[in-house]
Parts: C-alpha cells; structure tokens; sequence
C-alpha cells in the first residue's frame, strides 16, 4: 500500500514537543517529500537554541514514521528558523522582479499535475473552492499542493490558518508551509498582513516564475493553482511558461457572473489550455432555521453552459455561513464532516476518478 503525505502528517502530530505542542501544530515541518516509501522532512526551530535541545525529538519523529507501514526510509533533518550567533551575510530571498528567459513551457520538479483555478471576475468563491479542494484532494490520500498566485489579494494564509514566513536556506531555495495535509505557498506569507502588492506586469511574471520554481514542492500528485481573478498577466504566464494540466472555472450560477466566466473559457481556449471542468457555487442556500431551500444567484446556470460549451459539469457547492467561518478560522470545511465537507469530498472524487489528480 503506497504511503500518503495525510499519514505522515498525522503520525507526525504525535511527536510531542517539551512545551507540550506537537510538530504539527507547532507548524515545525517543512519540506515534507513521499517517495516510494521513502519519506523526507525537515524539522525548523525558530531559533538555533531550540534546535539544540530538538534532538530527541529528530529521532521520535522518525521513529513515528517508521512505523507506518510500506515506508521503507525515513530521514528527517533539523535545522533552525533563526539566523546562528553572528551570521556572516544570510541569505535574502526577494520575491518579484523581471522573469528570467526559458525555452518554452517549463515542468515543476517533482509535480505530476498542475491545475488552475480560475473565474472570470471576484467574488465568486475561487480561492474558497481551491482551499477545500485541495484539503479533500489530500484527505483521500494525494499528495497535494496549494499555490496562492492571486498576487494582488492572497488570501490563501487566512484560510489554511497559516501566517509564518518561509525560510530559505540559501536565498533561492523557498520551503513551504504544510497546512491540513497540504503544501501550501502565498505571497501573502512574503508580506505584512496589511501590505499591497504595487507591481506593474514583469513583477508579477517574475513574481509566479519564482513562486513555481524555487519553491521546494516535493513530490506532488497535483498542485493546485488559485489564480486572481480575470484574464491578465498571471495567467498568461501560467498557461505560456508552465506544463498545465488544465484549469477548473468556477463562476456562480447568474448570467452576470457566467458573461465573465465565458470570457476566462475564451482565454484558456486561445492558450490552448483544456478546461477540465465548470463548478456551480454558492447554488443553493438551505435556511438553517427552517430548512427551505433558496436560489439566491440562480441555480443550474452554469450546469447549462457546461452543457453547450462540451465541457464536464464537476458539481454544485452551496452558500454556507459554515464555509465562510470556517475560512476566516484558517481550517478549511473539507477538513471536517458533514454535508459541506461532503461536497468538496464530491469534488475530489470526480477529478481523482477522471485521472486530473
């Protein structure tokens, strides 16, 4: 039986720190590869005094994972979030600039399948969507990355409950985050909360350019890309720099929302990028007072304009006060249970099934 990323992840948050967290939720683990039963993580103290006294707890964390069954090496290295006593010239990593030249679309180390997330216009719960997809993708056992590459409003720290910046060990190499069984990368992780990102074209190129390639991703199943809004530069450079697998439109079911959602179609049409699938949200909306059911958007549109245009309808998600809170929280629906987690669950069936991830 071949090993998952969820099963390390959890026997990981069964190594206890000396404060009493455990590395999970301490968020200490990074780097996180599964290969063949061969499994690689670093473990980063915020400060080289902690790493000191982390030794036993090294050797715990390889010993959990040992354990689980078809992992056949383990080999976990420990290293400190926090510059040594007098550094000599660490590293700076800067995000953005102008992209570097390359011969055409480029693979991403280690990732099988890179998939788009996109919508014609804001507000229509995109970055919701690829939070909790990627979740259920990774609760059934993929090994999933979340790329934020919605440069101007990153929102993807806030729903996977994340907010620790990212180290790099040499100024080039970024390590990412791991959140609810997730890899996970934002800009937003770059910035102070309350910081804009004021940046013309090129940056943002650069920007995404540096945010695919040197972050250490790991071995991934499928990375999922939550794109800003509309048909710019960011997803151009996407579908022209990048071996994508497709994109997943989301739009929300009324004609103003699906007159946007043709245009980002149009796009990925002249970039000769395939759309994998169209997703209905906020379909419904079920009053939990009395249970009546509401179509406050509409309902059914954007099934019907999968139907004309030829292209798989992936599914309905309702309008949940649940799903919003849940975002705000930093954990994601799609990592509980119940009906709204069932239908991201849905979801990642469909595309699992369809061979996308």
């Amino acid at each position: 039986m071949e090993v998952t990323q969820g099963q390390v992840i959890e026997a990981l948050r069964k190594v206890v720190l000396p404060d009493g967290a455990n590395l999970v939720s301490a968020d200490l683990v990074r780097a996180l590869s599964v290969s063949a039963g061969a499994v690689r993580f670093v473990i980063e103290a915020p400060d080289p005094a902690l790493a000191g006294r982390l030794g036993p707890v090294r050797e715990a964390a390889e010993a959990a994972v040992r354990a689980i069954s078809g992992v056949t090496e383990v080999s976990a290295v420990l290293t400190a979030h926090g510059p040594a006593p007098k550094p000599a010239a660490p590293p700076s990593l800067k995000i953005g600039g102008h992209p570097t030249p390359q011969a055409g679309p480029q693979r991403v180390a280690g990732v099988n399948r890179i998939v788009a997330i996109a919508s014609g216009k804001g507000g229509v719960g995109k970055s919701t969507l690829s939070s909790n997809l990627a979740v259920a993708l990774a609760r059934q056992g993929r090994r999933v990355g979340l790329l934020d590459a919605d440069i101007y409003g990153p929102s993807q720290p806030r729903m996977m409950g994340v907010s620790k910046r990212p180290a790099s060990p040499d100024g080039k190499t970024i390590l990412p985050l791991i959140a609810h069984g997730v890899t996970m990368m934002s800009i937003g992780l770059m910035l102070k909360e309350d910081e804009a990102v004021v940046w013309r074209g090129p940056m943002l190129m650069g920007a995404l350019q540096q945010l695919l390639g040197q972050v250490a991703w790991g071995e991934l199943d499928v990375l999922i890309v939550d794109l800003p809004p509309g048909t710019g530069d960011v997803q151009l450079t996407l579908c022209q720099k990048t071996h994508l697998t497709g994109a997943i439109v989301v739009s929300t079911p009324q004609d103003v929302a699906l007159i946007d959602a043709r245009r980002a179609i149009d796009m990925f049409g002249k970039l000769k990028t395939p759309i994998l699938g169209l997703v209905e949200n906020m379909s419904t909306y079920i009053c939990p007072n009395c249970g009546h059911e509401a179509h406050l958007f509409g309902h059914g549109g954007v099934a019907v304009e999968a139907q004309r245009l030829g292209v798989p309808f992936l599914g309905e998600v309702p309008l949940s006060l649940e799903i919003r809170l849940a975002g705000d929280a930093g954990t994601p629906i799609a990592a509980g249970e119940g009906p709204m987690a069932e239908a991201y669950a849905r979801l990642a069936q469909r595309l699992i099934a369809g061979g996308l991830a």
